[in-house]
């Protein structure tokens, strides 16, 4: 009878031990859980295969527009800063800088998974549009070419409307994310992404950056329509942001001007659209192998921002047809292997950062390409990798390091 009872009490005890043993076990799991939040925080995450062909593509591919692109720059620039400060390289040597800071934020970009930007996208907006209202600060705000985008604090130069565009797409990715199930609410999903590209517009508009406000636009739609946004829902917005810039250019005598030059180029050659005139000449004089580099000679006084707006006409001088090959190649490339990266993406997150990033690289080169060759209104956006400007460059290489970020961790060619 005794060995009985002791046997119930042992049967007993093992049972009192697996109870607390399973309660205990959540418990871990759950600490375990958090621990790997937070290590995926910093960067620490699990470990990564090897990473795909589209990773290698990507880096390449930036590293030849940034390499050209600084060449192409010092060859446009070289004899307008001779003659302004004696050195041919003070416009390179500052726009190397730049890369080389972009360099070092790509790498930081590239060890912390992508994820993290997610829920860090709220700040990053705050911190964006203020940026934004600095070029309205008396003391501040600096003027140039007709417009008041830019920020200089003592003798150092800087655009806020390009890192804008990078911090847009990684807000509207953590938007449309969060609303993956709610595409088709009208009310949830599209009004929010109107109001927040209204706000930037309005920014743009009263900075007079009229060409960012139209890749903006494109690219916001070219999100949305990723996440799955209806065509019925994104119609209204396009088309009365379509009414409204043709209204701006009604209003404006030197929008106005733009346009009718862009209809009549040879006509208004003179004067409205001399700049296109000479681009197309440049382009002409390229044939099929160029003049070879250092040789165009539009780039002395002839040809107006020949080292920024305008570099594409330069490359289509020195490099012929090669060179317009090589640098569209660039271009079409990078963008391939950023749709190939949105594809592989993990999560929807990953994939509309890859697709944003990839449609604002396009489009903006097909604007300003489009403006060299006559075949679009001139806006004065640059040539990402290519034109002078080091907060463009700075920004290009970060955001093609987010790009790498995502396509590091695909899971399609695995």
């Amino acid at each position: 009878m005794a060995a009985i009872i002791g046997d119930r009490a042992s049967i007993e005890q093992r049972r009192r031990v697996a109870a607390e043993q399973a309660q205990r076990q959540p418990v871990r799991r759950r600490h375990r859980r958090r621990r790997r939040g937070i290590s995926e925080l910093f960067g620490r995450e699990e470990r990564l295969g090897p990473p795909p062909a589209t990773y290698y593509a990507l880096g390449v591919v930036a590293l030849t527009g940034v390499l050209l692109g600084l060449v192409m720059l010092l060859s446009a620039s070289g004899p307008a800063r001779v003659v302004r400060d004696s050195n041919p390289y003070s416009m390179v040597l500052m726009q190397a800088l730049w890369a080389l800071f972009g360099l070092a934020i790509a790498a930081v970009v590239l060890t912390v998974p992508y994820r993290t930007w997610r829920s860090g996208s709220s700040f990053l907006a705050v911190v964006g549009f203020v940026l934004m209202l600095l070029p309205f600060t008396p003391g501040l705000g600096k003027e140039v070419n007709d417009a008041r985008s830019w920020i200089d604090i003592g003798g150092f130069s800087f655009q806020p409307s390009e890192p804008m565009k990078l911090i847009l797409i990684v807000l509207v990715a953590a938007m449309l994310d969060r609303r993956h199930k709610e595409a088709n609410n009208f009310r949830r999903t599209v009004l929010p992404l109107i109001i927040v590209f209204v706000v930037t517009g309005v920014l743009l508009l009263l900075q007079g950056d009229f060409g960012s406000l139209l890749v903006i636009l494109a690219v916001l739609a070219a999100m949305a329509f990723m996440a799955g946004v209806p065509l019925v829902h994104l119609l209204v917005p396009i088309v009365g942001a379509g009414a409204f810039f043709w209204l701006l250019v009604l209003t404006s005598p030197r929008r106005m001007g733009r346009f009718t030059a862009f209809l009549d180029i040879e006509g208004n050659k003179d004067l409205l659209s001399y700049q296109p005139w000479q681009g197309l000449l440049s382009i002409a004089n390229g044939g099929l192998f160029g003049s070879g580099i250092g040789g165009s000679i539009s780039k002395l006084g002839y040809l107006p921002l020949a080292h920024s707006d305008f570099i594409f006409a330069v490359i289509a001088d020195e490099l012929g047809l090669v060179g317009v090959v090589a640098v569209l190649g660039v271009f079409a490339l990078f963008c391939w292997c950023g749709v190939q990266a949105s594809l592989a993406a993990p999560d929807r997150f990953g994939m509309l950062l890859a697709g944003g990033i990839s449609a604002w690289f396009g489009v903006q080169a097909m604007v300003n390409i489009g403006g060299v060759v006559g075949r679009l209104p001139v806006t004065g956006l640059t040539l990402p990798f290519f034109s002078h400007g080091g907060t463009s460059m700075a920004v290009s290489i970060i955001a093609a390091g987010l790009l790498m970020n995502v396509a590091r961790r695909g899971v399609g060619e695995r």
